[in-house]
């Protein structure tokens, strides 16, 4: 990783000319990826400072994991084929969207992924759109900084470290026990499921099962 290197790591991704998830500010119809951010910036934390963000209200896995689970999603996150705001995680399989990060600023998201896009796909030559006889053809852009080309990587971390501190030394909203620093909660997710493991809900396995035999590898992998 960037950051373990002393550096700042900054990527990009989308869908190529791939299947669309994710429907424009204003509009009802797929026209962009999930189109993730990702940026990684080295510093003296146990955790690594990482923002990993889609650009889209919510990552495709999550409403898959709800559909799975049998649990209603919230109305912020996916429209019908209608563009009806919807409850219900299944909606979006039978040709709903999701939505734009930024609720009622949902702009703001949309014009993040918009950027992505170019960054991934444009600027990448993969191009953009939906194209039927398109592959999966992600883009990716990667940018590195090196934090010495600025200023000296001891006092940078350093002062990254202090800027988190100054971020979590704040007195929680109602609601909340603690401020994080971006990151921090999937360092702790990190550590946990390293002690505890992952659950997966059964439905989630059937469907791993399922793929598992339909390429013949049962003997490559259990379950514990």
């Amino acid at each position: 990783m960037a950051a373990e290197e002393g550096m700042i790591g900054l990527i990009t991704a989308d869908s190529g000319a791939g299947p669309k998830a994710v429907a424009p500010f204003g509009g009802r119809e797929r026209r962009l990826g999930t189109n993730p951010i990702c940026i990684a910036v080295p510093s003296d934390l146990e955790g690594t400072v990482l923002l990993d963000m889609a650009t889209s209200a919510v990552a495709a896995g999550k409403i898959s994991l709800a559909r799975n689970r049998k649990e209603k999603i919230p109305n912020s996150w996916v429209i019908d084929k209608d563009g009806n705001p919807t409850t219900d995680p299944n909606d979006y399989f039978r040709g709903g969207a999701i939505l734009p990060v930024g609720a009622d600023q949902g702009h703001k998201g949309s014009g993040l992924s918009f950027m992505v896009e170019m960054f991934s796909g444009i600027l990448t030559g993969l191009g953009f759109g939906i194209d039927p006889q398109a592959r999966h053809n992600d883009g990716c852009f990667i940018a590195v900084f090196n934090v010495e080309a600025f200023r000296p990587l001891a006092e940078f971390k350093k002062e990254v470290t202090e800027f988190a501190r100054y971020i979590k030394n704040t007195t929680p909203a109602k609601g909340f026990t603690e401020v994080l620093y971006p990151g921090e909660i999937e360092w702790r997710t990190e550590q946990h499921r390293r002690r505890e493991g992952i659950y997966v809900e059964e439905e989630t396995w059937e469907q791993i099962s399922t793929l598992i035999r339909e390429h013949r590898l049962e003997g490559a992998i259990g379950r514990p």
